[in-house]
């Protein structure tokens, strides 16, 4: 059985202090490219297997747009987004479906309530339900389904691995990555997910993250678009005040995490982090990728110190403040 890295090719990242008593530590991988995509740093194991989960997204958005998705602005950010089910969110996903003669019905990744707190109340008191539609993962369904439509493969069945959709996911995925997949799992939304080094990932973030829209490679244009889709529109990434779109806001990064601990991070000069952490925790990575970052050059201190002010790093005793989750003083 393949698997990921263990606990003696990890490193520490985080670690959480409360009242002086440091409480947990968070172990760990993580890799960091130069804006020309050459590693600069390492720790831990960055050449171990990794499923990408959620982080895999770019790269499903950029495979769906390639096989001729019709999407933009809003609607190409919400096609990598792992969203919290707002009103708004939902919205930008039917008209995905309408604008290619779909419904919601079309959709394969499981009912969901939103994860927004707010939205999931009013939903509650209207008598509402789980819909598909108010899964974090619909856009990405949603720009898969629009590819088929604009390429004639069977919606039916879209999220098999031998459909010609995942067929040509995988193809871009080893693309970019340079790498051939390990293996190949299914993901909680039901899309399959595929197994790639840590390494593999951040070649691909860099490449998607660092391309130009007026490169001459339609791969590399549509990458673009949609890095720039993302930083337009964050709060579809996620939704307020939500840690991805409070780094895009904030910091002007690209941004995304993955269950199971895996983050990617891409600064405005293509300076990209991909990490993960062992125990599969999301607590931590968007603040260890930013302060690895700023350790490149590639952000200041002052923008780590914004960003950690805006996340819920606090730890609290009762109503006061007696420690926080911080970067590991050892990595």
């Amino acid at each position: 059985m393949l698997e990921t890295f263990t606990i003696q090719d990890a490193v520490e990242l985080a670690i959480v202090e409360r009242s002086g008593f440091v409480e947990s530590r968070h172990a760990g991988a993580a890799v960091v490219l130069s804006p020309d995509g050459e590693i600069v740093a390492r720790h831990g194991n960055a050449d171990a297997l990794i499923l990408p989960r959620s982080s895999l997204k770019p790269l499903q958005a950029v495979a769906c747009i390639t096989a001729g998705a019709p999407l933009e602005g809003e609607q190409l950010a919400i096609s990598t987004a792992s969203h919290v089910g707002t009103d708004r969110h939902a919205a930008v996903v039917r008209d995905i479906l309408t604008q290619g003669g779909l419904n919601e019905d079309d959709l394969g990744c499981p009912p969901s309530w939103p994860t927004d707190s707010a939205s999931r109340d009013e939903l509650v008191r209207e008598h509402g339900a789980p819909s598909r539609i108010r899964m974090g993962c619909s856009g990405k369904h949603a720009a898969m389904l629009r590819a088929c439509v604009a390429t004639g493969w069977p919606t039916e069945g879209y999220l098999d691995p031998g459909h010609p959709l995942q067929l040509h996911i995988r193809d871009v995925v080893e693309r970019l990555s340079g790498e051939k997949i390990a293996h190949t799992a299914i993901d909680g939304c039901g899309a399959p997910v595929h197994a790639i080094t840590l390494t593999g990932l951040a070649r691909a973030i860099h490449r998607i993250g660092s391309a130009s829209e007026r490169s001459p490679f339609a791969l590399h244009r549509v990458a673009g678009s949609l890095v720039r889709a993302v930083r337009e529109h964050p709060w579809t990434i996620e939704g307020p005040g939500r840690p991805d779109t409070v780094a895009i806001e904030k910091l002007g990064v690209f941004a995304k995490y993955g269950a199971e601990g895996v983050m990617i991070m891409v600064a405005p000069n293509g300076t990209t982090v991909v990490l993960k952490t062992l125990d599969g925790s999301a607590r931590i990575g968007t603040l260890v990728a930013a302060t690895l970052l700023a350790r490149a050059g590639a952000l200041t201190a002052d923008d780590v110190d914004s960003l950690t002010a805006a996340l819920p790093l606090t730890v609290r005793g009762g109503d006061v403040e007696v420690g926080a989750i911080r970067v590991s003083p050892s990595l």
